[in-house]
């Protein structure tokens, strides 16, 4: 690796690439990805890394924000660079990584210089612009986060910290970006043969045979995949016995899947479920044994999913929800335990920002002191033990003319009937004045007279607890949107404009 990054980081030099240049990296998961990224870093380039899966519009609005000059990317991507050129006039470096066809520019080879001459590392320090990762855009246009050097230095630290890594471990990362901690964290990756913009539909057997054929301790899979791997692990009598840790993010983890996953576990294995962001990760963590033990029961009633503590050396408050911005703290604003609100965080791990993008920032940030305190997005609340639960996004609250409704609480209720696969509550109307809806995704196809038996058996549910009793409104979806790069996103924008078209 050390080798290859160094011969591309020639190449880069060599056709003109410099430090603090801009450089969208749209390649696919593999043996190239890893040294060309860690290459840009080498040479002080900031890549910007954009989900594959991601629509048309927004990847073209994600490239008109940044106005990259140098653009590395397969030939689809460079396809798309020539249809739609007016996005990408201020790029003068192409490289092409496969067949090069009529545009012109560079390929591979022209970037792997493999000779003795020097490779040095750019002087960077720990403020400066590393990389911009966009968000997946689940609740609205993606944003392009701002990663500094030290801030990736400080995730390595807390991932080592907090986890336990060593240089021992062989990790099978179904997200590429882990793929670069675990090259920093000294762990061997093994990338599976899948298609990374489809994880909720990965065949389960080309996850398990890389993990038993090298002897693999550690994964990370979205909640999706960690249902389509763990139901056919059940069925078929899965072992995983190398596997001694499992990490799964991106949406909550239904109790259901983290039982399933663990018949395929050793006796001391355990799934852990950080909760963060883009803009802020890893926040806090649990594990499974302590949500199956003690949390999952409270879940089933509404409480929430409990996410775990903070990590050491960040500071989580609680504040009242608010849809403008804050500009800056103010002790008045945080809420006391076991009150709903906005869930803020400061520390060496936050962002201070988007790129070209003061609106946003302005919404989602807090000048706390000389630090930035990062407004999540999502609700919630802190127990009397300092466990964070959590209650949804806060723009997907649905606020009636009496009362406001928590979509994962809620959820949760109808979540535990045999037939119902996974719900989603979404408010149609204006905020203030929503009427909330239940979209039901079920386990099977059902009839019209069974769906209409089990309407009525999800709306004796909704009756008999006080958080959602005001849902009277229950509609089947045949399968709901989710986002492109984890697959367990519930994309309830275009679920409510669903829902609003049959109410």
């Amino acid at each position: 690796l050390a080798n290859r990054t160094c011969a591309y980081a020639r190449g880069f030099r060599r056709i003109g690439v410099e430090p603090a240049m801009r450089t969208v990296l749209m390649v696919r998961p593999g043996i190239d990805f890893l040294p060309l990224t860690f290459a840009l870093f080498r040479i002080g380039a900031v890549p910007v890394l954009i989900d594959p899966g991601m629509s048309r519009s927004n990847l073209l609005g994600c490239v008109s924000q940044v106005r990259p000059a140098a653009f590395v990317g397969i030939p689809l991507a460079h396809l798309v660079r020539l249809v739609f050129r007016r996005y990408f006039r201020t790029v003068r470096i192409n490289v092409t990584i496969g067949r090069k066809f009529l545009w012109g520019g560079y390929d591979l080879s022209d970037l792997f210089v493999d000779n003795d001459s020097d490779s040095p590392k750019a002087a960077t320090t720990t403020e400066d612009l590393a990389a911009i990762i966009f968000t997946t855009g689940s609740t609205g246009l993606p944003k392009g986060v701002i990663y500094t050097h030290g801030m990736f230095d400080a995730q390595v630290r807390y991932l080592r910290s907090h986890f336990g890594y060593s240089a021992a471990e062989v990790d099978l990362p179904t997200f590429p970006l882990f793929a670069l901690f675990d090259a920093a964290l000294g762990m061997t990756a093994v990338i599976p043969d899948m298609d990374f913009t489809r994880p909720g539909s990965v065949v389960p057997r080309s996850i398990i045979e890389p993990i038993r054929d090298h002897s693999v301790t550690h994964m990370f899979g979205s909640p999706a995949l960690l249902d389509r791997v763990s139901r056919y692990g059940e069925d078929h009598g899965t072992s995983l016995p190398t596997l001694k840790r499992v990490m799964s993010a991106g949406a909550p983890v239904p109790p259901t899947v983290l039982e399933r996953m663990h018949t395929l576990l050793g006796p001391d294995a355990e799934v852990h479920t950080p909760y963060g962001a883009t803009e802020a990760l890893p926040v806090a963590s649990i594990g499974s044994r302590e949500i199956l033990g003690e949390t999952a029961a409270k879940t089933a009633g509404g409480a929430g999913t409990c996410v775990g503590r903070p990590m050491d050396g960040l500071d989580l408050r609680i504040i009242r929800i608010d849809d403008g911005a804050i500009t800056h703290w103010a002790d008045e604003l945080e809420l006391p335990a076991g009150e709903i609100g906005e869930i803020t965080v400061t520390g060496a791990v936050v962002t201070r920002g988007y790129h070209a993008n003061p609106d946003a920032t302005a919404l989602a940030k807090i000048a706390h002191g000389t630090a930035t305190r990062h407004r999540m997005g999502d609700v919630g609340y802190l127990d009397d033990s300092g466990r964070l639960w959590f209650c949804g996004r806060k723009a997907h609250r649905v606020v009636t003319t009496t009362r406001t409704l928590f979509t994962v609480p809620c959820e949760a209720m109808f979540n535990q009937h045999p037939r119902v696969f996974r719900t989603a509550l979404v408010g149609v109307g204006e905020s203030g004045r929503q009427r909330p809806v239940l979209c039901v995704e079920l386990e099977n196809r059902a009839t019209r007279r069974d769906t209409t038996k089990l309407r009525d058996a999800l709306l004796q549910i909704a009756a008999a607890a006080p958080i959602t009793q005001d849902i009277t409104t229950v509609l089947f979806h045949p399968g709901f949107p989710v986002d492109a790069r984890h697959n367990s996103k519930i994309d309830r924008e275009r679920l409510t404009v669903w829902a609003a078209g049959r109410v």
